[in-house]
């Protein structure tokens, strides 16, 4: 289960870039925040954690640091807050805030994007080299 979503991990991650491309950085943010999210729960899954049907689940990472190898556990609290920041995002990235009548368009810059894109890319290859070491596979 670990190896099959870090694969939808790095399908969101592509999807990200080319949203991207095509500059719609809403959907940027929400895809890397949907490959932070699969990329944690193949590291929870892997070390044998039954993990909440959350987005953010940083938490449940810092309940469990220590089944995850020293190189890991030095990037957590900065993963953890990834994590959380993202989750945040992600109801305003597909929905806006209809409340203030923002559209998601209006929320997100590029600078936004490339944030979000920068820290999927960060949460993802932590999740790929500890999910390779850990299984002795290539993603």
């Amino acid at each position: 289960m670990a190896v099959d979503f870090m694969r939808r991990a790095r399908s969101r991650y592509i999807d990200a870039h080319n949203a991207l491309k095509r500059g719609d950085y809403p959907d940027v943010v929400r895809y890397s925040q949907e490959c932070v999210e699969l990329s944690l729960k193949a590291c929870l899954r892997a070390v044998g954690v039954e993990y909440p049907k959350v987005h953010d689940v940083g938490d449940i990472l810092v309940v469990n640091r220590d089944k995850f190898p020293s190189w890991l556990k030095s990037k957590l609290d900065e993963i953890v807050e990834i994590s959380a920041d993202l989750a945040a995002k992600r109801s305003p990235a597909m929905y806006g805030i209809e409340v203030a009548g923002k559209t998601s368009s209006e929320l997100f810059s590029s600078e936004d994007a490339l944030d979000a894109l920068k820290k999927a890319e960060l949460v993802y290859s932590c999740a790929k080299k500890f999910i390779e070491e850990l299984f002795k596979v290539e993603l």
